[in-house]
């Protein structure tokens, strides 16, 4: 399977709509492939404009030159871009989406980004009659691809319950959370939990190693039990076989771990471990595995 392609799945679809998506990277390309195969008019906008063309030759619909253009005429625009700069660059400017989107229209914010943006661009959005609504995704490419992403959000419940239908098409779970900022807050709470688990795997197959164990087998009988996770599922004999080379960058990892410090210096948060594990995230950067799967931690073990 490409990585632009995707699998088929049911689609139990609202009424068909024209909507734009900002952004098709690992994510939003099959994201937006979904509302594409469910039957929405979906215009697409991406910086490096073959990447929106070959969408288009493979999902239909249509591609734009500027945020603004991709914007006009839709009911609602999902974004998913790198940072908080990113995002501000797509919806605000002369260029930016915000400037094509009427009253009544709703902004659908996929990035992995700060709180602070996502409440500052809700007001900006609400004093011209938008809905906005910050929505991180949990899952990977994988869950992307497959239409089985967890989706958090942040923002007002009506809005919520319009855009909900739609984030579906690529979605298992689609949660409220509270309000402007809750979603991007959960996602740091996913990416703290994350760091730890994947450390802890890392050190215990490094000990397993160390010990002449065979450590695929023990990871399969200690899965059945209480150490059971969906890292050890889907990492574990990867990081025994020292395969890296897929999956969530280590640049990412860091990028969101950026985040969860920035926050818990604001919110008086104490989160040492995952301070910790950030620092040897850097030391995987430095081993030059910054495109490496985020499981690459147990190469510093080595």
């Amino acid at each position: 399977m490409s990585e632009a392609s995707i699998e088929p799945r049911e689609y139990d679809s609202p009424s068909p709509k024209k909507v734009a998506f900002l952004g098709l990277g690992v994510m939003g390309l099959p994201m937006a492939g979904h509302l594409a195969k469910a039957g929405h008019d979906v215009t697409v906008y991406n910086r490096t404009t073959a990447k929106a063309q070959a969408w288009c030759e493979e999902f239909g619909g249509a591609s734009a030159p500027t945020p603004r253009q991709a914007a006009q005429g839709a009911s609602v625009v999902f974004c998913c871009v790198g940072n908080d700069d990113d995002l501000r660059s797509v919806v605000l400017g002369d260029d930016g989406a915000l400037g094509a989107m009427a009253t009544g229209t709703v902004f659908v914010d996929h990035t992995t980004a700060s709180a602070n943006v996502a409440r500052e661009l809700s007001s900006i959005a609400a004093q011209q009659g938008v809905g906005f609504i910050d929505a991180p995704v949990s899952g990977g490419q994988a869950g992307a691809v497959n239409g089985a992403l967890t989706v958090m959000c942040g923002g007002a419940p009506e809005t919520f319950e319009r855009i909900r239908p739609l984030a579906m098409h690529y979605s298992r779970a689609v949660t409220l959370i509270g309000e402007s900022g809750a979603g991007q807050l959960a996602k740091m709470v996913n990416q703290i939990c994350i760091a730890g688990l994947v450390q802890a795997l890392s050190e215990g197959i490094a000990f397993g190693q160390a010990a002449g164990l065979d450590m695929k087998l023990v990871l399969d009988v200690i899965n059945k039990g209480a150490a059971q996770s969906w890292q050890m599922d889907n990492r574990g004999h990867t990081m025994v076989d020292d395969r890296f080379d897929f999956g969530f960058a280590v640049d990412w990892m860091r990028k969101d771990l950026g985040l969860v410090l920035q926050e818990a210096r604001h919110n008086g948060a104490r989160v040492p471990v995952t301070a910790l594990v950030d620092q040897f995230y850097a030391d995987v950067q430095k081993l030059g595995g910054a495109r490496w799967d985020t499981s690459s931690l147990v190469k510093r073990l080595r």
